[in-house]
């Protein structure tokens, strides 16, 4: 969602806060600004729309300062404009405030203070905080800008992370953070903040992840660490192994299409960390999960909670754990689990899946099940486990084991080699449990593992043979208005992901559905005007899946099928194939012409494929 950046050091602020901003355009937003203290004078510039608009009001102002706070604005209370973009600051122009997600208790903050004669400007929730801070400073107190922070976030409900900055301390950016992401970042005699590690890593990789209920005091002399009580704290940054190439588009034209053609690696690098190929041969585990006793002792179930691309990869992921270790599994999405839980099972495991380890109703949903399980579960054992990409994050402090997907940064705000990172994740899980409780045999892990091998590979080719296939059968459908994709059993999820990102980043209307389920009413959608996307693998189901498609035909839509080399059929229009691979890992394969078709739809309807209207990378807020 919306981003925050600051800086304190010896460099020119604006430029080390604007490239940090852009950093952070993927996250989406609709606005934004910038506030540095130069000269005694605390100076803000916001602008209505993208970065383009704040450079361009910069250039008219020369401004030499050495600290900071800038940030992009993603609306919730009140309308994208420039009245309502941060930094927000109070009526005498000593603070400024930079916030990410949502102060709850607002409005009634706001009729206090206006019953005590502060005047606002806005219709956010974060301009209550400059006017806390107002309210509570006391210039002949001992550590007044401190104090002031200190008392104002006691008052504030909610999710938030705020970046500050008062007049009166020209060497001093306060930050403090409750349930939203906030990392400080170390470097040599200057020292960052940022809502994400990626407007960081062109200065450092020494960085710091706040917890809930922590302010950070960052002057040119180092980090002061603090509890909201005032306890003074201590902890030691960690080095990250991003590099600023990972954030750069590599000659691409769009990340999305960069991150796409990342998979290969993505997937190796999952063999290379979790994978024993010859594991009979040294009589070692097949997978190197290392996943404690405590989670896996006893276990019977395992409940997931995820939105989004990784509620899909989840609904992968249950198939693999019920097909190959053989455990009833449940995947719910997040958002709903939070009001209406599942009744408590024995001996469960619950997994939260998220990309950027923030997303605020997966993390809501796995504290409040850590919640229900410590009072009922006698003796409590501890069976949360998370699987993202951002080990550093805050699902990463709060489960029991965390499973890190090694993506590396994605920028674009449409899932591609994150999801199939976390297919993968689920593919270690369900060996490494099928290998536990032997409900296969060495001789079919030795069959998988050796089909996994292949798929860096497998992807590569379909990279190398179908792409300009697709480009050119993408020029069928830039005024196409529907689109309905079909898929069967360990394929299903892979149907809704496609009509995903075909709606994320093209804004056409896509649904998926279960191939056997579309004669039970979604039939009648179909006419020539709205394609149809098969997804044939070879395996059980495909015979159905083709006897699906054959309908769907009958009704005058066009067939596109993504089916194995060995296809000979004449039942589609369109044919894009992948490489021969068993059913049990065809997801992997499936789903790569889904990515590539809805890239390239959107890309030649002129759309911002990195960055679509509406959506953010990282949802921090409810």
């Amino acid at each position: 969602m919306c981003g925050i950046v600051g800086y304190i050091g010896t460099q020119r602020a604006v430029d080390i806060l604007v490239g940090g901003l852009e950093k952070l355009e993927y996250r989406g937003y609709d606005s934004a600004g910038i506030a540095t203290i130069y000269d005694e004078q605390l100076t803000a510039v916001r602008a209505k729309g993208k970065l383009h608009n704040l450079r361009t009001k910069l250039e008219n102002n020369v401004n030499y300062a050495q600290i900071g706070i800038g940030h992009t604005r993603w609306a919730t209370h009140g309308k994208p404009e420039e009245y309502n973009a941060h930094p927000h600051g109070d009526n005498q122009g000593r603070f400024a405030v930079v916030q990410n997600g949502i102060v709850e208790n607002y409005q009634e903050l706001r009729q206090e203070l206006k019953q005590k004669g502060h005047n606002f400007v806005s219709d956010t929730d974060t301009e209550v905080i400059p006017h806390l801070l107002a309210e509570y400073y006391n210039p002949d107190g001992d550590d007044p800008f401190m104090d002031a922070v200190m008392k104002a976030v006691h008052r504030l409900e909610g999710a938030f992370a705020i970046a500050l900055l008062c007049a009166d301390y020209p060497e001093e950016l306060i930050v403090a953070r409750q349930n939203a992401p906030l990392i400080i970042g170390f470097g040599q005699g200057e020292f960052f903040c940022a809502s994400d590690v990626t407007a960081l890593v062109n200065h450092t990789n020494a960085v710091l992840a706040l917890e809930n209920g922590e302010i950070g005091r960052l002057t040119p002399l180092g980090v002061e660490l603090y509890d909201f009580g005032g306890k003074r704290l201590r902890r030691t940054p960690r080095v990250l192994d991003w590099s600023p190439v990972t954030v750069e588009k590599q000659g691409f034209r769009h990340f999305m299409l960069k991150e796409i053609h990342e998979q290969p690696s993505v997937v190796r690098t999952c063999l290379e960390v979790y994978f024993n190929p010859d594991w009979q041969r040294k009589s070692t585990k097949p997978v190197n999960l290392n996943l404690s006793s405590e989670l896996t002792d006893d276990l019977e179930n395992i409940q997931i909670v995820a939105c989004g691309t990784s509620w899909h990869a989840s609904l992968v992921g249950k198939y693999l754990l019920e097909q190959i270790a053989e455990i009833p599994t449940f995947v719910q999405y997040a958002s709903e689990y939070r009001y209406s839980p599942s009744p408590i099972m024995a001996n469960t495991m619950t997994i939260g899946v998220t990309q950027s380890g923030e997303t605020a109703d997966t993390l809501a949903a796995l504290g409040m099940e850590r919640q229900r399980r410590s009072r009922l579960d006698k003796p409590y054992r501890p069976r949360i486990v998370g699987i993202s990409n951002r080990p550093e994050s805050t699902l990463g402090g709060m489960v029991d084991q965390l499973i890190n997907t090694y993506a590396g940064i994605e920028i674009g705000v449409a899932a591609t080699k994150t999801f199939v990172a976390q297919v993968m994740a689920f593919y270690v899980l369900a060996l490494d449990l099928a290998w536990q409780r032997k409900t296969i045999s060495p001789e079919r892990i030795d069959q998988i593992l050796a089909g996994l091998l292949q798929l860096p590979t497998q992807i590569e080719k379909i990279l190398q043979t179908e792409e300009g296939k697709i480009e050119d059968l993408a020029h069928n459908f830039p005024e196409t208005r529907d689109f309905v994709f079909l898929g069967r059993g360990i394929n299903f999820p892979i149907a809704l992901e496609g009509a995903l990102k075909l709606k994320e980043i093209s804004y056409i209307h896509a649904e998926g559905y279960p191939a056997g389920e579309m004669k039970h009413g979604p039939i009648a959608l179909l006419d020539a005007h709205v394609p149809v996307v098969a997804i044939a693998m070879g395996g059980s189901v495909y015979e159905k899946v083709i006897s699906n498609a054959q309908e769907a035909k009958a009704r005058d839509a066009r067939l596109i099928g993504i089916v194995p080399q060995s296809y000979d059929d004449e039942v589609f229009h369109d044919i894009l194939n992948v490489p021969e691979v068993e059913e049990l890992l065809s997801p992997i394969l499936a789903v790569i012409p889904l990515q590539l078709l809805s890239y390239y739809i959107a890309s030649l309807r002129g759309l911002d494929v990195d960055q679509p209207r509406n959506l953010a990378k990282s949802v921090t807020v409810e």
